[in-house]
């Protein structure tokens, strides 16, 4: 079946994303420190894998103390990237390939080396109250957490206040009750909008608002003040005046991180009464393998769980908005180290969620290294660790007494870490992987001989190929796109398998996440007579009467 005419056809909702961060990916300059240059040198790489869209991870000047994400100025290209000049012609080489550019933005922070909070800080009358400032005689002004622990204020001895900073220290919340603040964001966006660039992803964006008067949380109720500032009370509104004064009138692709939110909260953000963005990024699933404590609490996969949650989000934005879908990302751990098996059934597990991500109805996300299998790493040391969020967790876990060595906590970081994420793209088995001439500035990861671009792409049955069937099949096949989603197992614990229709057409994807082999009965596949087998990742298996007898990690995907 050939891709036909829908009234709620976009270009994004068939688009194939492909994340870049830019410090890890490719130096050109033999620095140790991926560039955008060395972008450009792979343009052509991400053509042949075929992608639709790039993007960049945050590539403006910064004192990189969150890696990019605290900027110093919006309009300028931090100089271990490149240049303008260099952005430029990135944007053209990708264009030329009929591939688009969406970039980073972040408006929750920026970093204390900006200039409106250098200004602010000296209570400039015009940027004063361009962040959040408060007296504290008696240590910071309410109980909040930061993100990445202990307070979220912090003092500043030439103002004599104290600043809130959701995140690290060195990146101040920006108060968004300030209507000129607003102005300057949405001048800001539109700025970049008009270098031609086709969207932006919104870092943490439902963070912008927070509770008049900043009044205390509840100390019971998880992360304490929460209910203060994630989904705020007047975040819809913020998100919709940006995207009436700052986006309407260009053909973009929206993105928006947001933490906290479920898919019925969703909808006022995605929906077709909603704020108007075109996806958002939730955190529901990342916590399907975690405990009552949080990230750094590593617990079993729940594949019972994750069905309830995908489900959610697939019935629940179907014919009102649109998923975003992805499984690794530069804030999570590799996705085959964490939800499949980075050993003995690598390449079929990486297979298997590949599976996964493409068939559920939304946009597909691939993050750099994904579609080689790459997998988590090793960190010896803590000097090893570049993650500033890791290592205020070891501190911590250490100073509180939680755990009494480096090595009791090193388990939970080397399964949790960003850095994880953060290693240097593995292009060949050279020296430092192909990735720089020079030592990276974070170790490569300790497989890279065996996993590489080079091997996976002279390889026709690797992971790489894989990904590049699923992305040809999702370009000839719109059941993949637009097809409406039907769970079907729902209680087996081992296998995740569900029904995609469109108009004639009908999907029966079955994915066995774990290494057992699991026998399932599935009525759609009895009642044809000779189903389509368009993709797996095993040889063989044809099934009988509607019975598969599944293999580790197993994935097929039938036309009915």
């Amino acid at each position: 079946m050939t891709n036909t005419d829908h009234d709620d056809r976009q270009w994004w909702k068939e688009a194939v994303v492909y994340q870049v961060y830019p410090r890890s990916f490719n130096d050109s300059s033999g620095d140790g420190i991926g560039d955008i240059p060395g972008i450009v040198e792979k343009v052509d790489y991400l053509e042949a894998l075929g992608v639709d869209v790039v993007w960049l991870n945050p590539v403006y000047e910064s004192p990189m103390a969150d890696n990019g994400y605290d900027i110093a100025d919006y309009r300028s290209i931090h100089p271990r990237f490149g240049t303008m000049d260099d952005w430029e012609r990135l944007l053209e080489e990708l264009h030329a390939r009929d591939m688009r550019l969406i970039m980073d933005l972040v408006v929750n922070h920026t970093s204390d080396e900006h200039e409106w909070f250098r200004r602010s800080r000296e209570a400039d009358a015009e940027y004063e109250d361009y962040y959040y400032w408060r007296e504290g005689d008696d240590g910071p002004p309410n109980d909040w957490d930061s993100f990445f622990g202990g307070s979220a204020w912090s003092y500043d001895e030439e103002r004599g206040e104290y600043y809130l900073h959701l995140f690290d220290e060195k990146q101040p919340d920006l108060n968004w009750r300030n209507e000129t603040v607003r102005e300057e964001v949405y001048e800001m966006m539109r700025w970049w909008l008009e270098q031609g660039i086709d969207g932006f992803r919104m870092d943490v964006i439902n963070l912008v608002s927070k509770t008049e008067g900043l009044p205390d949380g509840d100390p019971d109720d998880g992360m304490t003040g929460a209910e203060h500032f994630v989904d705020g009370p007047r975040s819809t509104e913020y998100i919709g005046e940006m995207c009436d004064r700052a986006l309407a009138g260009y053909d973009v692709m929206t993105v928006g991180e947001m933490i906290g939110v479920d898919a019925e909260t969703a909808l006022e953000y995605v929906g077709e009464d909603g704020c108007g963005l075109s996806m958002l990024i939730h955190f529901e699933h990342m916590g399907v393998d975690t405990g009552d404590g949080g990230k750094w609490d590593v617990a079993e996969l729940d594949l019972l769980e994750l069905k309830e949650i995908i489900t959610d989000w697939q019935e629940t934005l179907a014919g009102e908005g649109w998923n975003c879908l992805y499984l690794s990302n530069h804030d999570q751990p590799r996705a085959v180290s964490r939800f499949g098996d980075d050993g003995e059934y690598r390449e079929e597990s990486a297979k298997m969620l590949a599976t996964f991500l493409f068939t559920l109805q939304g946009t597909p996300f691939v993050y750099q290294g994904q579609e080689i299998g790459a997998t988590n790493t090793t960190f010896e040391t803590p000097d090893d660790i570049r993650d500033v969020e890791a290592e205020n967790f070891v501190d911590l876990s250490l100073e509180s007494g939680a755990y009494d060595s480096y090595e009791e906590v090193r388990p939970i970081v080397e399964s949790r870490s960003r850095d994880n994420a953060r290693t240097p793209m593995q292009w060949s088995d050279e020296e430092y992987a192909g990735f720089s001439e020079s030592e990276p500035w974070i170790d490569v990861a300790d497989d890279y001989e065996e996993i590489n671009v080079e091997a996976a792409r002279a390889d026709p049955d690797s992971v790489w190929h894989y990904y590049r069937e699923l992305i040809e099949l999702r370009e000839e096949r719109d059941v993949f796109v637009y097809g409406e989603y039907d769970l079907l197992l729902p209680d087996h614990p081992e296998v995740f398998a569900y029904r995609r229709t469109l108009e004639d057409e009908t999907l029966l994807v079955v994915c066995n996440f774990f290494d057992d082999e699991p026998t399932v009965d599935l009525p759609p596949l009895a009642a044809v007579e000779a189903p389509e087998l368009v993709i797996g990742n095993y040889e063989g298996g044809e099934p009988g009467d509607g019975a598969l007898e599944l293999r580790p990690y197993e994935a097929r995907v039938y036309v009915l």
